[in-house]
């Protein structure tokens, strides 16, 4: 991240500060300032994961996704629009709460590293697989845990207004379940090394993964990539498939629910008959498991 904010002192930062200390008459802040720093870094995050997320899911929704899936009786009228203001609010908090962390890998309390041969070549790749499992892990059991009584009404109940998905539904959540399901991405270089530039792009993939999951494109129906038509049974059905990139530890820990034919199958998945079944078995099951989950 230091590479990335390098860049930015130089070509955008300096010069807004420069300017914003001569129209107020005050010195600059310095780079190495705390305060700059933290600052910088809050309209970096959020200027990127804004960009990122209505860029990313924009032309998912435009290219990939299945519009057919909007007259889903479960799809909510200005569904969309909704997602996309859902994750207006959320992302600015989510943001401040990010800062304390990426401050952390500036000021070399993290274990990311520059040099490529440092732990050798192959480590490059181990380190990236080491990612996935870790952060998979943890999540799953946020995710788990989000939907614990305790916790699920004031904290993911919101993500699971969605239960017929667009890619927007992807960062749209309540803050708090965001910025806990992000934790596993900055915990994991407090506690194995990675290479800075393995880590930005895991961290790109990452947001690009999220938006793919809500795609409603099931293009992979592969048993161990947790993929769209995984996690939309998870949406639809809510007790199952809490994983993020893969079905292992749904399988390890006995939530894993498989996919139906017919959620692979395009014109079967855009049956009317199909979809007022799934209708019908949600408002049959949501009950009884809004109950739980509340009480």
């Amino acid at each position: 991240m230091d590479v990335v904010m390098g860049y930015l002192d130089t070509y955008v930062f300096d010069g807004v500060y420069n300017q914003a200390a001569a129209l107020t008459s005050t010195t600059p802040l310095p780079r190495d300032s705390l305060l700059r720093q933290s600052l910088s870094l809050f309209v970096f995050i959020y200027a990127y994961i804004v960009a990122f997320y209505f860029g990313t899911a924009g032309l998912s929704y435009r290219f990939i996704y299945d519009k057919k899936q909007e007259s889903h009786p479960k799809f909510l009228p200005r569904q969309k629009l909704l997602e996309m203001a859902c994750a207006s609010r959320a992302l600015p908090t989510i943001t401040l709460m990010t800062v304390p962390w990426i401050m952390g890998q500036l000021h070399g309390y993290s274990m990311v590293y520059k040099e490529w041969s440092k732990f050798g070549y192959v480590y490059l790749g181990v380190s990236a697989v080491m990612f996935i499992l870790f952060t998979d892990f943890c999540i799953y059991w946020v995710h788990r845990l989000e939907h614990h009584p305790l916790v699920y009404a004031n904290c993911h109940k919101l993500h699971h207004k969605w239960i017929v998905c667009t890619p927007y539904a992807s960062h749209a959540f309540h803050p708090v379940d965001g910025y806990l399901q992000s934790l596993p991405y900055h915990m994991a270089v407090f506690i194995f090394p990675m290479h800075e530039y393995v880590y930005l792009a895991l961290f790109a993939f990452v947001n690009v993964w999220s938006v793919m999951i809500h795609d409603g494109e099931y293009m992979a129906s592969n048993a161990l990539v947790n993929g769209a038509a995984h996690h939309t049974v998870h949406h639809l059905y809510f007790n199952y498939n809490y994983g993020q990139f893969t079905t292992l530890f749904d399988r390890m820990f006995n939530t894993y629910r498989k996919p139906s034919q017919e959620i692979y199958d395009r014109s079967r998945r855009n049956s009317k008959t199909v979809q007022a079944a799934q209708a019908q078995d949600i408002d049959t099951a949501l009950p009884t498991l809004e109950n739980k989950k509340t009480q």
